[in-house]
This record gives C-alpha cells, sequence and structure tokens, in this order.
C-alpha cells in the first residue's frame, strides 16, 4: 500500500540505509572466492565460533560451536525449526499477544494449540500469575520475545525468575526470540535466556544477524541450545533449508571478528534514531512512550481519530502518505485500543519528512 500511494514507509520492520561498506566488501570478495558451494548444514565452523565468542563476552554462557550453535535461513525458520522439534499433536504452547505473526502458525502446522495470553497494559508487561493458570500437563512451550514485536518493551531479571520458577519441574521449553538482542535502551541492558542459570539450559535462544547488520534480506539468523535440543532443532533444519548461503556466512564471520564494536554500540545508534523521532513526534497529537527496545514505536492515536486501527492506518498511507502498522493483527482477541506502530529504522531525513506530516494531522 505503501509503494501503491508513495507513502512514506514507517511501517515494515527494515532500514532505508546501507549496511556497513566493509560488509559488502566482504560479500563481494567471498562471492569471487568461490564459497558458492553447499556449506556444513549448521553453519560454517569459522562463524559458529565467531557466534559463541559473542555470546561468551555478552552473556557469559559457553556454548559448543559444534553441538550448540545452527546457522538458520532467518530467524523465522528458527523459530519454525524450534517449534517443529519440540510440539507435537494436541501439545499446547503459550504466547504472549500482541505476539509476533509466526509464532501462531508454526505452531498450528505441528498440530499444537496456541495458548494466548495478553500482555498487561498500559506497559505491556507479563501477568506471570496469569501464565501459572494456564499452565496445563499438556504445555510443552512457552514462547518469548524481548525486546518485544511490537510493543519495544523488554524482559527484565525477574521476569525471567519468575518464568524459571514455573517451568523448573515441568517438562516445559522455552523459545526465546531475542533477534533485537543490541537495540535496548537508556542504559538498561537485554536479558538473555543464556545468562539465566535455569533457563540456558532449557530453552532455544534465537537471534538475527538482518536485524544487527542492516540486512534484513539476507535472511540470516542462528539459533542457540543444549546439545539435546539442537540435535532435534537440526532434524527440522535439515529438511526445511538444509544449509544458508555460504558466501554471506564468511562474510559475516569475519565482520564480527573485525567489527566487534558494531554490535555494541548499536543501542547507541538506535537510540538517537529513537529520540531523534521521538522529539520530532512531540508537538504532534500522538502520545508517545519511548520504546525500550528493537526499532519499533508504539503510537496512541485516540486524539487524532475515533476510526479502528486498521482504518486509520488505511487513510493515513493512502491520503496522508505516511505507513504506520496497526496493532490488531498480532492479536487473536484485540482490546480495542488506539494504538499503531512506527518503525525508526530509518534516515533521519526519512523520519523528519514522516514527521512533518504527522504533526499536521
Amino acid at each position: 500500500m505503501a509503494q501503491d500511494h508513495g507513502a512514506i514507509n514507517l511501517s515494515q520492520g527494515f532500514p532505508d540505509f546501507e549496511c556497513p561498506d566493509r560488509l559488502k566488501e566482504l560479500v563481494v570478495h567471498y562471492l569471487n572466492d568461490h564459497k558458492n558451494q553447499y556449506p556444513p548444514m549448521a553453519g560454517i565452523p569459522l562463524l559458529r565460533q565467531e557466534i559463541a565468542n559473542k555470546i561468551s563476552s555478552l552473556y557469559g554462557y559457553t556454548a559448543d560451536p559444534e553441538s550448540q550453535i545452527t546457522v538458520t535461513s532467518g530467524a523465522t525458520e528458527a523459530l519454525f525449526d524450534a517449534v517443529q522439534a519440540i510440539v507435537h499433536q494436541g501439545d499446547e504452547v503459550i504466547m504472549f499477544d500482541p505476539a509476533y505473526d509466526s509464532y501462531e502458525p508454526a505452531v498450528a502446522m505441528a498440530g499444537g494449540v496456541s495458548i494466548r495470553l495478553s500482555l498487561r497494559l498500559p506497559d505491556y508487561s507479563v501477568d506471570w500469575d496469569k501464565v501459572a493458570d494456564a499452565i496445563t500437563e499438556r504445555t510443552r512451550m512457552i514462547i518469548i520475545n524481548s525486546p518485544h514485536n511490537p510493543c519495544g518493551v523488554i524482559l527484565k531479571e525477574h521476569d525471567l525468575d519468575a518464568l524459571a520458577s514455573l517451568i523448573e519441574n515441568r517438562n516445559i521449553t522455552v523459545l526465546s526470540d531475542e533477534v533485537y538482542e543490541h537495540m535496548v535502551y537508556d542504559d538498561q541492558r537485554h536479558c538473555s535466556v543464556l545468562s539465566h542459570p535455569i533457563l540456558k539450559e532449557r530453552s532455544f535462544a534465537v537471534f538475527s544477524f538482518g536485524k544487527t547488520y542492516h540486512v534484513t534480506g539476507w535472511k540470516l539468523a542462528y539459533c542457540v541450545a543444549n546439545p539435546t535440543l539442537t540435535t532435534e532443532f537440526r532434524k527440522i533444519h535439515q529438511f526445511v533449508t538444509f544449509t544458508t548461503t555460504s558466501f554471506l556466512q564468511y562474510a559475516i564471520a569475519d565482520f564480527m571478528a573485525e567489527c566487534p564494536e558494531h554490535a555494541t554500540e548499536l543501542a547507541g545508534f538506535y537510540q538517537n534514531k529513537r529520540d531523534t523521532f521521538f522529539e520530532l513526534m512531540r508537538p504532534s497529537r500522538f502520545k508517545l512512550t519511548p520504546s525500550n527496545g528493537t526499532y519499533f514505536q508504539l503510537a496512541d492515536y485516540s486524539e487524532i481519530s475515533d476510526k479502528d486501527d486498521m482504518a486509520f492506518v488505511t487513510e493515513l498511507t493512502q491520503d496522508k502518505g505516511v505507513a504506520a502498522i496497526p496493532l490488531t493483527p498480532f492479536y487473536r482477541e484485540a482490546p480495542g485500543t488506539s494504538i499503531v506502530r512506527f518503525c525508526f529504522c530509518k534516515d533521519d531525513a526519512t523520519l523528519e519528512q514522516a514527521a512533518e506530516i504527522l504533526c499536521q494531522l
């Protein structure tokens, strides 16, 4: 719709700027260096070692690259593989609304049943008492997402402790979607399941190169889990994509080793964009609470329109020239709030142009 109407696209979560020049140079190098045939199913050893180095440095977790790290064709594949590895006919999977749209279809294709619990308004926090009440003998998996798409909230240590206490003595596996791990703001830190003493042995943790390196179209990600879970995960991965683009893996491995600061400085980079967008929107009638993570910003439009969110974003895109995403599709039973999601991983000029239009509403 944004393309059809020439609208500024603040809806989909992809940057309108390029990845680092050095990364592109490495891609070209390996493309011309005969790295164009099948790499190992789990990913090239060099890349898996760099991943192990990174998660050791960030989360204090020692992963065996051979038996615990698998490179996938995007995070969506990794999420799918993890679900298919654990969930079987009639098994229940708890997830939290608003939920990323690939979770429930993956569960349905495994024959499972999605149990969707709404995050608490207005802060989109988890009510762990409700989670406890929702757990049954059929519960096999709980899916968490932090930093959270679409809400931009993050889980804290007490959340992971609460989750761990619920599954510690049960046959429940956690699927932790951590693709925005490097986008946590205001001097807060990302709390990974890999840094938790209980959850690190009971979880699939999924991460994304596409989000970190501004290359969403490359569809490169990875999953970290204990050897037993990884064995089951790879049984699915083998017959979904088998392996992942070879020359891109070599390029990213080198870039991780040469330029580790790209990842560690990413939070500051995107916080500046978040703050820029927030200040540009201050004169508007939208109500914003600064995002804690991701490159998404929720905005309440209730002072502008009483239309439902789908009608509002349709009019915003077609008539005003700025595209946003409604929250309703992320819910099974939407709460009827007047909130939309903007994406701020854009050039400042793009944000300025969009905000100028939005402030006139």
